[in-house]
C-alpha cells in the first residue's frame, strides 16, 4: 500500500533481493519518482546466534545512496527475504524523507 493505493508488482533480477528491489521500484516509482535516484551500494547478511544453523535469525544491512549522501538500514527476521524487505522499506522511507517527501502507508 502507498498513499492509500494497493500496489502489486513483479520483477526479475540477479537473485531474490535484486528482484525484490526491482519489484518495489516498479510499484513505487510512479508515486515516488525520487526512488529512481536511489542506488543500493552495499548489502550484507549476518547470521545471529549461528548455533541454530539455517534456522537462525538473519540480519540484513543495506547501504543506499541518492548521489548526495549515503545511509544504512537494518532488517532482522528468520527469513533473509523478509529481513531484506524490512531493510529496503526503511531505506526507501528514509531516502524519501531526506528528499523532503513524506511517505505514507
Amino acid at each position: 500500500w502507498a498513499k492509500g493505493e494497493r500496489l502489486v508488482a513483479t520483477a526479475e533480477g540477479n537473485g531474490p533481493v535484486n528482484a525484490l528491489d526491482r519489484a518495489l521500484r516498479v510499484g513505487l516509482e510512479r508515486i515516488y519518482p525520487q526512488l529512481a535516484e536511489f542506488e543500493l551500494v552495499d548489502y550484507k547478511v549476518r547470521i545471529l546466534e549461528g548455533h541454530q544453523g539455517t534456522g537462525s535469525i538473519t540480519r540484513v544491512l543495506v547501504s543506499t545512496s541518492d548521489g548526495r549522501g549515503e545511509w544504512s538500514t537494518v532488517g532482522v527476521a528468520e527469513n533473509v527475504i523478509a529481513a531484506s524487505w524490512q531493510a529496503l522499506d526503511d531505506a526507501y522511507a528514509y531516502g524519501l524523507r531526506r528528499a523532503g517527501v513524506e511517505p505514507r502507508e
